[in-house]
């Protein structure tokens, strides 16, 4: 009877243990199991052909930094601040769409940019964040954007991430925007248009095409998440994206030789309650490359100086 009994317990463990190994699946097996259904399906994509001086620059191990001025237009006044960007390669899990722990062949290389803006408003502060992540090895749109605004009214989030669809989430303070999810079709999205000139320039979109507004500007404005009608002109160091029904028009400036980077920037765009069109500027102050993740001593405060974000 003992025996017996001895059998049918370890034959019980033997099925649970069978049933943990199928239903558990690591975070890595769904990603890779997703990459490879997501190849299938994607094999027309364009490759992008990455030059070794692009590789020498940016699979070195740090990020580029650049600090700027910033006469923010708001509520009909130009408000003195500053802004930065920052970008980065990185992987990228294909199903979750985040930062990979650990690099894999089913990863996606990316591009991120972090784009920060910091500026007062009489009495009360912004703090303003978008991330955009851009594959570098293929021809596609923004993998994932996220915005958020925070200041003392509340704040505001949205997230875009490129699967099936453009799939939308947002939240606000606001009662007309609280909570949305959405779906959008895949049209060019502005907020990649900044990562795009970092690989290639030549690429960007010109003439006209419907365009996602970057997701700052349309939660700031309070208008719909959508696509506008858009035009794109491409110049010697300078890219022009304008919107008629916005009455809103973003250029670039950005150096033509290799590493291509952003020296600036102007938004011209209706304000205040008589909708006057002013202009927001940013110049660029310093440009330095720094691996900032393992810069969190006291010390290393001394690299805000020198960015001039002090």
């Amino acid at each position: 009877m003992f025996a017996l009994e001895r059998a049918i317990f370890f034959s019980v463990v033997a099925i649970a243990i069978l049933a943990m190994l199928v239903s558990c699946k690591t975070e890595t097996g769904d990603d890779i199991a997703f990459a490879k259904a997501d190849s299938a399906k994607t094999t027309t994509a364009e490759k992008r052909n990455l030059s070794q001086e692009w590789k020498d620059y940016w699979y070195a191990g740090v990020a580029e930094i650049s600090s700027y001025k910033l006469d923010q237009a708001r509520y009909g006044e130009l408000r003195a601040g500053t802004a930065a960007l920052i970008y980065v390669t990185e992987d990228f899990l294909p199903k979750k769409q985040v930062k990979a722990d650990a690099q894999n062949d089913s990863n996606i290389p990316v591009l991120k940019l972090n784009a920060t803006k910091k500026f007062v408003t009489g009495i009360y502060p912004y703090s303003i964040m978008t991330s955009t992540f851009y594959p570098v090895t293929e021809k596609k749109h923004a993998i994932k954007v996220s915005q958020s605004t925070q200041e003392w009214c509340g704040h505001v989030y949205a997230q875009l991430n490129n699967r099936e669809n453009f799939e939308v989430t947002s939240h606000s303070y606001f009662q007309s925007e609280a909570d949305q999810e959405m779906n959008l079709p895949k049209d060019i999205l502005e907020n990649e248009l900044w990562t795009q000139i970092r690989l290639d320039p030549t690429s960007l979109p010109t003439g006209s095409f419907k365009a996602i507004p970057n997701l700052e500007f349309i939660r700031n404005s309070h208008i719909d998440l959508a696509a506008y009608q858009a035009t794109g002109s491409l110049n010697e160091g300078s890219y022009t994206i304008e919107y008629p029904e916005l009455k809103r028009t973003v250029n670039i400036q950005f150096t033509p030789e290799f590493p291509h980077t952003i020296e600036g920037w102007t938004e011209t765009f209706p304000q205040g309650r008589d909708g006057a069109l002013m202009t927001t500027t940013a110049t660029k102050m310093k440009t330095i490359k720094s691996a900032y993740w393992g810069k969190k001593s006291i010390a290393n405060e001394a690299l805000r100086t020198e960015l001039q974000l002090d």
